[in-house]
């Protein structure tokens, strides 16, 4: 594959961003990219660091980094209290100092939470697909005794005959997933 930039070397870096479902790559050679400034500046060519790599996601679009800094009026830096760390220096590093910095620049950090995971901020993890069933149902179980729990203390024993039974036909479900006994 030949660069995008200079359509003369053949591209060496591949990159692809996806911002809000839209995928869009990028190939180019290292001088090009180097260049360009992108890539996650590059160091003469020697790679880059897993912090590059959290900064430039963490990094404002570039268009407000560039500009002049007597334009705009200066704000008081946000400072962790326990490291010092400020925040400008955490969005160059890509990692806090101490423990305290996740309470002192909480509330910046919902917007870069959303961009790195593609709007989400929260993660609940994959479940395997081999053990993913029988997980899944032990999960739909507990939830279903809470809500037992709550129907028999609001006494609609009604209600809470019919979670009951559907209840037990998991557990059955989950013993003929699990090749054994319902727990």
């Amino acid at each position: 594959m030949i660069c995008q930039e200079c359509n003369e070397r053949p591209a060496t870096l591949h990159f692809t961003k996806i911002i809000n479902g839209k995928k869009n790559e990028v190939h180019m050679c290292d001088r090009c990219a180097q260049e360009k400034g992108e890539m996650f500046m590059l160091n003469g060519g020697s790679g880059f660091s897993i912090n590059n790599l959290l900064a430039g996601l963490l990094n404002i679009d570039p268009g407000f980094q560039q500009a002049k800094p007597n334009a705009l009026p200066k704000k008081e830096v946000l400072r962790c209290e326990g490291c010092n760390l400020s925040f400008p220096q955490f969005v160059h590093m890509g990692k806090f100092g101490c423990a305290e910095c996740y309470e002192t620049f909480k509330d910046h950090l919902d917007p870069i939470l959303k961009r790195v995971h593609s709007g989400n901020t929260s993660h609940h993890g994959k479940i395997p697909k081999r053990i993913g069933g029988s997980i899944h149902i032990k999960k739909q179980i507990n939830d279903l005794k809470l809500h037992l729990k709550q129907l028999i203390e609001q006494e609609e024993f009604e209600k809470a005959a019919e979670l009951r039974d559907r209840i037990r036909s998991l557990e059955k479900e989950m013993g003929n997933v699990q090749g054994g006994e319902p727990q």
